[in-house]
C-alpha cells in the first residue's frame, strides 16, 4: 500500500526538520546576552508544544483543506475545517496516489515548519518582548499570516492558481517571518542596554550546524519524492550555503570589520540557506552558485543597511531571512529551468519571458508588505491585552530571572 522508500525518506525529512528549532533556539541563545538566554530559547521550544496543539485543533486544517479551484476554501486565502482535529484520516490514509506515504507524515512534515517560522521573528526583539505577549503573538501570527499563505501558496489557493512558485519556503516562511520582525523593531523600539555581545560563540556554531542539517530535509524533503529533483534540491542547499559563507566571509574580512569572524561566517550560512530555499528544486547547481553569491553579498548589504538605519533588529533576522526570502524568490523568477523541474517553469534567464518573474515579485511584495503591516497592528491589538514590552528594571534584571526564575548557568 506505502511506498517504503519514500515513507522512510519522509520521516527522516520531518525529523531533520524538526531539529531545526532546537538548533535555531541555540544559534539565538549563543548570540544572545548572557542573562535573557533562557528566554530566547524558551520563545522557541514553546512553539513546538503550542504550534503542535494548534496544528491539531484547526492548523493543518486551514492549511491544507479545500482549493480555489474547486471552491471549497475561502476566496483562495485560507482552507476550511474539514480536517479539524485531523477528521477522516488514519494511519492507512494514503497521501495522494503519486506520493503513496501516510498523510500522518505529511501533517507531521508540514507542521515542522509551522513551529519554526514564527520563532525566527524572536531574534529582532531579543530582550524586549514579556512572554505571556509572545504566547499571544505565536497563536494569533500563525492563524493570521502563516496559515493564510500556507494555503495561497501550498494549498491550492490563489497565489497557486495565479502560477507562483516557492518550493520550500521563500514567502511562505522567510519573507513573511522577516519582515514581521522589522514590524516587532518597530514596535518595541531599541534595547536600553546597549553593551549587547553574544554570550556563547560555540553554542552558536552548534545552531549553525544543527539549521544547515536540518536544512537538507527542509529543502530535499519538500520534494515529497525521491528523484532527481530532491537530489538536486539537496546539492543546492548545500552549495548556496557555501558559497553564501565565503562571499560573506571575504566581504568582511576585506570591507567590514577586515577581520575573518566565525559569526560572520556562519551568518553568512544561513543567509545562503534561506535565500536558495524558494528555488532549491528548480534551478542548476550552476544557478545555485549564482544564488549563493547573491545571497551573500544582498543579505550583507541589508544588515549594513540595518545597522546604518540603527534598527534594532538583534539577531538580524531581516537581513538575512526577510531578504534572503525576497532575493532567493526573485532569483527563482531568473533562474528556473523546467531541465530540473518538469513540473516547474521556465525563469527569464532560461527562456521564460518576464511574466513568470512578475509573478515572483507581486507574490513577494505581497508577503512583505501584510507580513509588516499586520504584524505591527497585531502587537498594538496584544498590546491592549498584556503589555508587549518589557520593563526597564526586567531588561536590566534579565528576562531569564523575570519571567522564568532561572538563569542558564550558575555563575557563583
Amino acid at each position: 500500500m506505502f511506498d517504503v522508500g519514500l515513507t522512510t525518506f519522509m520521516i527522516l525529512a520531518t525529523s531533520m526538520v524538526m531539529l531545526m528549532t532546537p538548533g535555531l533556539a541555540f544559534f539565538y541563545g549563543g548570540l544572545g546576552n548572557k542573562k535573557h538566554v533562557l528566554n530566547i530559547m524558551m520563545q522557541s521550544f514553546v512553539s513546538l508544544g503550542l504550534t503542535t496543539v494548534l496544528w491539531f485543533f484547526f492548523g493543518y486544517s486551514l492549511c491544507f483543506s479545500g482549493n480555489m479551484t474547486e471552491g471549497t476554501d475561502f476566496f483562495g486565502i485560507i482552507g476550511n475545517l474539514d480536517k479539524a482535529m485531523f477528521h477522516g484520516i488514519t494511519p492507512k490514509t494514503v497521501f495522494s496516489p503519486e506520493r503513496r506515504f501516510p498523510e500522518y507524515i505529511f501533517i507531521a512534515y508540514q507542521m515542522m515548519f509551522a513551529i519554526i517560522t514564527p520563532a525566527l521573528i524572536t531574534g529582532a526583539f531579543i530582550n524586549r518582548i514579556s512572554f505571556k505577549a509572545y504566547i499571544w503573538f505565536l497563536v494569533l501570527w500563525q492563524v493570521f499570516v502563516y496559515y493564510p499563505f500556507v494555503h495561497m501558496v501550498w494549498g491550492g489557493g490563489l497565489l497557486a492558481v495565479w502560477g507562483v512558485l516557492d518550493f520550500a519556503g521563500g514567502i511562505v516562511v522567510h519573507a513573511t517571518a522577516g519582515f514581521a520582525a522589522l514590524a516587532s523593531v518597530y514596535f518595541v523600539g531599541a534595547r536600553k542596554e546597549k553593551n549587547h555581545v553574544p554570550n556563547n560563540i560555540p553554542l552558536v556554531a552548534i545552531g549553525t550546524a544543527l539549521l544547515w542539517f536540518g536544512w537538507y530535509g527542509f529543502n530535499a524533503g519538500s520534494e515529497m519524492a525521491v528523484n532527481e529533483v530532491t537530489v538536486a534540491a539537496f546539492l543546492n542547499t548545500d552549495i548556496a550555503a557555501s558559497f553564501a559563507a565565503i562571499t560573506w566571509l571575504i566581504i568582511e574580512w576585506n570591507v567590514g570589520k577586515k577581520k575573518p569572524t566565525f559569526i560572520g561566517l556562519m551568518t553568512g550560512a544561513v543567509a545562503g540557506l534561506a535565500t536558495i530555499t524558494p528555488a532549491a528544486g528548480y534551478v542548476t547547481i550552476q544557478s545555485a552558485v549564482m544564488i549563493g553569491i547573491i545571497a551573500g553579498i544582498g543579505c550583507y548589504l541589508a544588515v549594513k543597511f540595518k545597522e546604518k538605519q540603527e534598527w534594532d533588529d538583534a539577531l538580524d533576522v531581516w537581513g538575512v531571512h526577510g531578504m534572503g526570502g525576497v532575493i532567493g524568490t526573485i532569483c527563482l523568477g531568473l533562474f528556473a529551468t523546467k531541465t530540473i523541474n518538469v513540473n516547474g517553469v521556465d525563469g527569464l534567464f532560461y527562456g521564460g519571458g518576464i511574466s513568470f518573474l512578475l509573478k515572483q515579485i507581486a507574490a513577494i511584495l505581497l508577503a512583505t508588505v501584510y507580513g509588516f503591516f499586520f504584524t505591527l497592528l497585531l502587537l498594538k491589538g496584544i498590546n491592549r491585552l498584556v503589555t508587549v514590552k518589557a520593563s526597564l528594571k526586567e531588561e536590566k534584571e534579565g528576562l531569564d530571572i523575570s519571567y522564568h526564575g532561572e538563569v542558564a548557568r550558575d555563575i557563583a
